[in-house]
C-alpha cells in the first residue's frame, strides 16, 4: 500500500457525478459500484431540488446527487454500471479529474478500485 506516499499521478483519479430520483437507487447504485471494486467509495448527498429541460419541457424533480472516487481507468466500468442500472433514460454521467489530493487519501482510492 503507499499510504503516505505520495502518488505520481494524481490526475489518474476521478470524481464522478451521478444523480438518482431516491434514496433506494442512489444506495443500490453505490453499493454495487463499491462491491464490484470500480469505486472506493460513494458519498450520497440529500435530497436536492433539480431544474432541467427534458423534451422540451421545462422539469422540477427531487433528487440524490452521488459522487463516486475512482481511477481514471476504470471510467468505462463506472459508465457502463451506472447506465446499466439507472432508471433514467439519460443518467447525468459526468467526470472530473481529481488534480489534487491528499496522497494517502488519494492511495487508498487506488489500492480499493481493481485494476481493469
Amino acid at each position: 500500500m503507499l499510504y503516505g506516499a505520495q502518488l505520481e499521478h494524481e490526475a489518474e483519479f476521478l470524481l464522478i457525478l451521478t444523480t438518482c430520483p431516491d434514496e433506494v437507487t442512489a444506495l443500490e447504485l453505490a453499493n454495487r459500484l463499491v462491491e464490484q471494486g470500480l469505486a472506493a467509495c460513494v458519498n450520497i448527498l440529500p435530497v436536492m431540488q433539480s431544474v432541467y429541460k427534458w423534451k422540451g419541457a421545462l422539469q422540477l424533480g427531487k433528487e440524490h446527487q452521488l459522487l463516486v472516487k475512482t481511477r481514471r481507468d476504470s471510467y468505462k466500468a463506472v459508465e457502463l454500471a451506472i447506465q446499466a442500472a439507472h432508471p433514467y433514460e439519460l443518467p447525468e454521467i459526468i467526470a472530473v479529474p481529481i488534480v489534487a489530493g491528499l496522497p494517502a487519501y488519494l492511495a487508498w482510492i487506488n489500492d480499493l478500485v481493481k485494476k481493469p
